[in-house]
C-alpha cells in the first residue's frame, strides 16, 4: 500500500472554478450588466435620501447646525400636526374603502353577463392622471349647482322632499298693505272680511327668475262668503309704466305663493296662489290677517359646501377612491380567478348561504391578495399630493393639508428647506415598515 501510494503520489488539488449564477452567467459579467442600474439607483435614490437626511439637521440658511430642532417642529408646528392628522385619516379610510369596493366589484361582476364592460368602466379612471382627476373633481364639487355635479344631484334630491322657494328676494314695495311679521314673513296691516278682494303686491324678483309657470296676473273678483285675492310682481318694465299697487296686464302672478289666514296667532285657513297669482280663502278666514309665511322667501337650497373646512378631506378621499377602486378590483379579480371553485361548491352543498360562502370561504382565501392591495394603497396615500393641491381651494387648503403638501409648502413657499427635509425623512420612515411588510408577504407567497 505504501509503495503504490508513493508511486502514484497524491494529486494536487484542482484549481477552483469561477462561480456562475443560476442562469450560467459569470458573476463578473452579471455585475457589469447591473452596474448602470446601480449607478442610476445611487444617483436618483440613495444620494437624494442621504442628502435629505444630512440637510434635515441644518437650519434655514443651510450653514448652521440645528440638531433635532427640525424634527421637533414635526410635532409642534400647527400646520404639520394638521397634515399628520389628515394623513392618518387618509391611511385608515382611503385604502380600506377602495379595497372593500374592489372586492365587492370583483365578486359581483363574476355573476353578470356584462361584467367585463363594467370592469373596464371602473378601471378607466386609472388611465387619467392625478392632475386631470383633480381638475375634474374641482368642478364636480363646485358650490354652484349649475356647475357642480355633486350639488346638482344633492339639490335635486333635497328639492324632491322640500320644495325650494322661487321668491327669495321678494318683499313689499312702496305703500304696500303688507308689513314685516318677523322671521322673514309678511302680514297685512289690517284684518280682511269675506266678500273682500285683497291685493298683496310684492317686488324684488327679477323677471327672468320668475317661475316658469307664472302667467299674467289677474285682478281678484269678490265672492260672497269667501276672501279672494291676488299676489303678484308689482313691477312693469319702462319708466312711468304701470300703476302702483294695481294689477297691470304686463305683470306676472306669484305662482305657488302660500297665503295663510291668521287669528290670534293661529292659522285658521291657507291657500296656494294659482299661476296668475289669484287665491281663495274660505269663510273661516273672516276677520283674520293674511300672512305670507317665511317659507316663500327663504334662500334656495344650494347643497353642501364640499370644499369647505369640514368636508374637504372626505371629498378629496372620494376622488381618490374613484381613481383607485378599479386598481383594487383588477388585482382582486385576478386573485379570485385562482380560487378553487370546488371549495365554494362544497360550502353551498353543505347548506351555506351566499353571504356565508363569501364571508367564510371567499374572503379568507383572498386574504393575501387583499393584504397586498391594502398595503400598496397605504404606501400610495402616504405620499398623496396632487389631488389635495389641486382640489382644495386656498381657503380650505390648510384644513386639507397632508405631509407631502406641507413638504412642498415648507420647501418652496416658506423657504424652510431644513424642515422640508425633516418631513421627507419622516415620510420615508413611515413608508419603510409598510414596504417591509409588503415585501415580506410577497416573499412568503413565492416560497409557497
Amino acid at each position: 500500500m505504501t509503495s503504490v501510494s508513493a508511486a502514484g503520489g497524491d494529486k494536487p488539488p484542482a484549481a477552483p472554478k469561477s462561480r456562475k449564477s443560476v442562469t450560467g452567467t459569470r458573476r463578473t459579467v452579471a455585475a457589469l450588466f447591473l452596474l448602470p442600474a446601480l449607478v442610476l439607483l445611487g444617483a436618483l435614490v440613495v444620494y437624494p435620501i442621504g442628502y435629505s437626511v444630512v440637510r434635515s439637521f441644518y437650519d434655514q440658511s443651510g450653514d448652521g447646525f440645528a440638531g433635532i430642532d427640525n424634527y421637533k417642529s414635526l410635532f409642534t408646528d400647527e400646520g404639520i400636526r394638521t397634515a399628520l392628522k389628515n394623513n392618518i385619516i387618509w391611511v385608515v379610510f382611503a385604502p380600506t374603502i377602495a379595497t372593500a369596493l374592489g372586492l365587492i366589484f370583483a365578486v359581483l361582476t363574476e355573476r353578470v353577463r356584462w361584467g367585463t364592460a363594467f370592469k373596464l368602466v371602473v378601471f378607466m379612471p386609472m388611465a387619467i392622471s392625478m392632475l386631470a382627476a383633480g381638475i375634474i373633481f374641482r368642478l364636480v364639487y363646485d358650490q354652484d349647482p349649475d356647475k357642480g355635479v355633486a350639488n346638482a344631484v344633492w339639490v335635486g334630491v333635497h328639492d324632491t322632499f322640500a320644495q325650494a322657494s322661487a321668491f327669495p328676494k321678494a318683499h313689499p314695495g312702496r305703500e304696500s298693505p303688507l308689513k314685516p311679521a318677523g322671521g322673514g314673513a309678511f302680514i297685512t296691516a289690517s284684518p280682511v272680511r269675506t266678500g273682500e278682494a285683497v291685493l298683496l303686491p310684492l317686488v324684488g324678483v327679477a323677471p327672468d327668475l320668475m317661475p316658469d309657470g307664472a302667467k299674467a296676473a289677474v285682478a281678484p273678483n269678490p265672492e260672497p262668503d269667501k276672501i279672494t285675492g291676488t299676489t303678484w310682481q308689482d313691477f312693469t318694465r319702462g319708466q312711468g309704466v304701470g300703476k302702483l299697487n294695481s294689477v297691470d296686464p304686463a305683470e306676472l302672478g306669484y305662482a305657488g305663493m302660500k297665503v295663510e289666514a291668521v287669528k290670534d296667532g293661529k292659522v285658521v285657513a291657507s291657500a296656494t296662489a294659482a299661476d296668475d297669482g289669484t287665491f281663495t280663502l274660505p269663510a273661516a278666514a273672516d276677520g283674520a290677517q293674511l300672512r305670507l309665511p317665511a317659507s316663500n322667501f327663504k334662500d334656495p337650497y344650494n347643497g353642501l359646501d364640499w370644499l369647505g373646512p369640514s368636508l374637504v378631506t372626505p371629498a378629496i378621499i372620494g376622488s381618490y377612491i374613484w381613481m383607485w377602486a378599479g386598481f383594487a378590483m383588477v388585482l382582486i379579480a385576478a386573485g379570485l380567478a385562482s380560487v378553487p371553485r370546488e371549495l365554494m361548491e362544497a360550502a353551498r352543498v353543505d347548506g351555506a348561504s351566499e353571504w356565508q360562502v363569501f364571508r367564510r370561504v371567499t374572503v379568507p382565501l383572498l386574504a393575501p391578495v387583499l393584504a397586498v392591495v391594502a398595503v400598496t394603497l397605504m404606501i400610495n396615500v402616504l405620499k398623496i399630493f396632487d389631488l389635495v393641491f389641486i382640489i382644495a381651494p386656498g381657503s380650505s387648503q390648510d384644513d386639507a393639508n397632508v405631509l407631502a403638501l406641507e413638504l412642498y409648502r415648507k420647501g418652496f413657499s416658506e423657504d424652510q428647506p431644513g424642515i422640508a427635509s425633516a418631513i421627507s425623512v419622516f415620510l420615508l420612515l413611515l413608508v419603510i415598515p409598510v414596504m417591509w411588510f409588503n415585501v415580506r408577504r410577497l416573499r412568503r407567497e413565492v416560497r409557497r
